[in-house]
């Protein structure tokens, strides 16, 4: 347990520390990690663009996952969870951290355009439905689940209300549905983003989600509980 306390005692720290490292893999978004392009020569992504759009809704979704590890930490002494939240907030953030660094290189903003909705880059994305979200919980648009498997703004509430094992299955529960969403996310840019770097980005997600996935399923099932419907 005094490992675990360790652990979480530097997460600010090492969180920091992971988006200066992501910050230092910006010049990757210029292209294909080669020397730099002579002046006014790189090719910028345009601000509706597959490749921003991606880095942009990304960096939200990823947010929101951090805060969910953040959120069972306090709520759990299982070290098997705890160190299952600790990975995807380290993961998370420092994938956000490259994201947002590239926005800053291409000049894009890190929000949408006013009145564009989240997804409209991936237009088959059917990103109106969040699987497993409980119905009637808000009367406000998603309550506040802007993409794919994003949690509502009540179920966060109930995991920040949870204890021990109610926590740990709601958290792996929600988290399914989070990866589920994101893998879906990252699949559309593979096949839609144009810069190389942001591609292998969003493949690399899709490996590490579908592995913790099943992860996740392993641990709901030792909890006697399932993924959602």
């Amino acid at each position: 347990m005094r490992e675990g306390r360790v652990r979480w005692a530097a997460g600010g720290a090492v969180l920091l520390a992971l988006l200066f490292a992501g910050a230092a893999a910006v010049a990757s978004g210029r292209g294909d990690g080669e020397a730099a392009a002579p002046a006014g020569t790189l090719a910028v992504p345009a601000a509706g663009s597959a490749d921003a759009g991606f880095a942009r809704d990304m960096s939200v979704h990823h947010q929101q996952a951090v805060e969910m590890s953040f959120l069972v930490r306090d709520r759990t002494k299982d070290e098997e969870v705890r160190r299952l939240a600790y990975d995807i907030a380290n993961t998370q953030a420092n994938q956000r951290g490259m994201m947002l660094g590239w926005l800053d290189l291409w000049g894009l903003p890190k929000t949408a355009p006013a009145g564009q909705e989240p997804m409209a880059w991936m237009p088959s994305s059917g990103h109106h439905t969040h699987p497993g979200h409980h119905t009637g919980a808000s009367s406000a648009p998603h309550d506040g689940a802007l993409m794919p498997g994003m949690a509502t703004r009540t179920e966060l509430r109930e995991l920040g209300a949870a204890d021990g094992v109610e926590a740990e299955v709601l958290f792996l529960q929600l988290m399914t549905d989070h990866h589920l969403g994101g893998v879906a996310m990252a699949e559309g840019c593979a096949g839609r983003c144009a810069v190389p770097a942001e591609k292998r980005l969003a493949e690399g997600m899709v490996r590490g989600q579908r592995s913790e996935l099943d992860l996740m399923a392993d641990m709901l099932a030792e909890r006697g509980a399932a993924p959602r419907p």
